[in-house]
C-alpha cells in the first residue's frame, strides 16, 4: 500500500493512542502474576498483539478481542507452560527481547521467530546473559538472531551485559526476580536509559526488591512474584512525535490529548527539541499545544530517544542552518538502519544529508514531493508521510501498511487534522 500525501495546513485536537511500552511491559507482567490483571486502554497494534500471541503461547490466558477498550490477563503465576508451537513476534523486537527472558522461566523448549527484519536484530548479548543466569538459550543459526531456542529455568547468578538497546535490560530486570535464586547484572554499556526507567516504574509498582548502582548494576533477589493489578496504558508520546513534528513544520497549532507529562517515556524530550527549534509549546492538564512555524537548526543529542529520530530528522528540513541529530548509533539495529534509510529517502526529496555513524547532520532548504520508499519500517513510513505535508507537490510512501506496527490509525487521525494523506492501493 502506498501513502498519498500533499501539502496541508492542520488544526483541531487528537487523543493520541495508548503507548506500545507499556502495554507490552503490562502484557508480560501480568502474565507472569497470580490472579486476573486488567489492563485499560491498551495500545491495540500489531506489536502489542504480537505480544498477546506469545505470552499466550507461554501460558497465560488473555482476553483481547479487537476494538475493546480493557483486556483482561489471568497470568501464569510465573509457572510457565511449555508452547505448543513456535512463538512468532512478527515485527515487534520488543516482544522478542522481553519475553526471551520470560520463556527462560520455564523448564520446557521455546522456539521464537519473527518476520524477516526481526530475524536480522542481534539477540546474542542477551543469550550469553541468560545462559549466565542458568538457563539454556541459543540461535539456530549460530548468529545471535532468531529463529532462538531457550529453556530453563533460570537459576539466578551473575551477568555482564553490553545494551546498545535497552530492552535487552528490561528482560533481565523483569525476569529475574522471578528465577530460583538471586541476580547481579552489570552493564557496562546502556543506550536509551528512559526505557530502563519505565521498566523500574513498573517494577515499583508491584513491590519488587532491588538494589542498584545508578544504571551500572543490579541486584534483584529471586524468588519473588508479581501480583495482579488494574491499570491504566497511557498515551505513547513516540506516537505523538509525528503529530508534533507535523505541526511544527506546517506552522499549524494542534492540541494532542491523553499525553502524561510526568510519565517516564523517553520521547517527550521531542517536546523540549522542538521548543529550542522555535515551536511554541503549552501544557495542559491532559496532553499539549504545539504551534509550528519559523523552526532553526541546532544539536540534538538522541540518545535516550531513538524512535524519535525519523521524525526530528524531517523537521530537521525544514529549520533554517544546520541540525545535528547525534550519539545514536543504536538506530541502526531498529527494524532497519534508520540513520541510512532517512539519509537516503530524505535525499530522494532533496534534502542535504550526511550521515555520521552514529546520527545525522542535516542543512535545513525544505524539500520537494518524491516517491519514497518506506522500507517496511513503521517510525519511516510515518516520518516520510510527515514530510510530505509540508513538501512541495505530491508525495507518495511505499510499504505503508507498516505503520499498522504501532499506529494502526495513524492516517485517520492525521486527516481528522486536515491532513491531505490518503492510501492508494497502486
Amino acid at each position: 500500500m502506498r501513502l498519498v500525501v500533499e501539502r496541508s495546513a492542520l488544526g483541531g485536537s487528537v487523543r493520541i493512542p495508548g503507548s506500545k511500552s507499556h502495554t507490552i511491559r503490562a502484557v508480560v507482567i501480568a502474565s507472569l502474576a497470580e490472579g486476573t490483571s486488567t489492563i485499560r486502554q491498551p495500545l491495540e497494534s500489531l506489536d502489542t498483539l504480537a505480544c498477546v500471541r506469545v505470552c499466550r503461547g507461554l501460558g497465560a490466558e488473555l482476553r483481547a478481542e479487537a476494538r475493546t477498550t480493557n483486556w483482561e490477563v489471568t497470568g501464569t503465576g510465573g509457572k510457565l507452560a511449555p508452547p505448543d508451537n513456535v512463538l512468532d513476534v512478527g515485527n515487534s523486537g520488543t516482544t522478542l527481547y522481553v519475553t526471551l527472558g520470560t520463556a527462560a522461566l520455564g523448564r520446557g523448549w521455546s522456539v521464537f521467530t519473527g518476520d524477516d527484519q526481526t530475524r536480522r536484530r542481534p539477540a546474542g548479548a542477551l543469550l550469553d546473559a541468560l545462559r549466565a543466569l542458568g538457563a539454556e538459550a541459543f540461535s539456530t543459526r549460530g548468529d545471535g538472531r532468531a529463529p532462538i531456542v531457550v529453556r530453563g529455568p533460570l537459576r539466578g547468578g551473575r551477568a555482564s551485559i553490553e545494551c546498545p538497546t535497552s530492552q535487552y535490560l528490561t528482560s533481565l530486570l523483569i525476569n529475574c526476580p522471578l528465577a530460583e535464586g538471586d541476580s547481579t547484572i552489570d552493564v557496562p554499556l546502556l543506550h536509551e536509559q528512559p526505557y530502563v526507567e519505565m521498566t523500574l516504574a513498573w517494577l515499583d509498582g508491584q513491590g519488587i526488591r532491588y538494589e542498584r548502582d545508578g544504571f551500572r548494576q543490579f541486584r534483584l533477589p529471586g524468588g519473588q512474584r508479581y501480583q495482579a493489578f488494574d491499570r491504566a496504558v497511557p498515551a505513547d508520546f513516540s506516537s505523538a512525535t509525528f503529530f508534533l513534528c507535523a505541526a511544527a513544520i506546517t506552522g499549524s497549532e494542534v492540541t494532542l490529548l491523553g499525553l502524561d507529562r510526568a510519565d517516564t517515556q523517553g520521547d517527550k524530550a521531542v517536546v523540549d527539541h522542538l521548543a529550542a527549534m522555535g515551536a511554541r509549546v503549552e501544557w495542559l492538564p491532559d496532553g499539549l499545544r504545539l504551534r509550528g512555524g519559523d523552526l532553526r537548526g541546532g544539536e540534538f543529542d538522541l540518545n535516550a530517544t531513538p524512535d524519535a529520530l525519523p521524525a526530528m530528522a524531517v523537521a530537521a528540513c525544514f529549520a533554517s542552518g544546520e541540525t545535528r541529530l547525534v550519539n545514536v548509533p543504536q538506530a541502526r539495529i531498529k527494524e532497519t538502519d534508520r540513520l541510512a534509510v532517512m539519509a537516503q529517502e530524505l535525499s530522494k526529496m532533496g534534502a542535504r544529508v550526511t550521515e555520521l555513524p552514529d546520527g545525522l547532520v542535516i542543512q535545513g532548504k525544505g524539500l520537494r514531493g518524491a516517491v519514497v520508499d518506506g522500507h517496511d519500517d513503521h517510525r519511516v513510513v510515518m516520518a516520510l508521510a510527515v514530510a510530505g505535508l509540508a513538501a512541495s507537490g505530491r508525495t507518495e510512501v511505499t510499504t505503508a501498511e507498516a505503520a499498522a506496527v504501532t499506529f494502526p490509525n495513524f492516517v485517520d487521525l492525521m486527516a481528522s487534522l486536515g491532513a491531505r494523506m490518503r492510501p492508494s492501493e497502486t
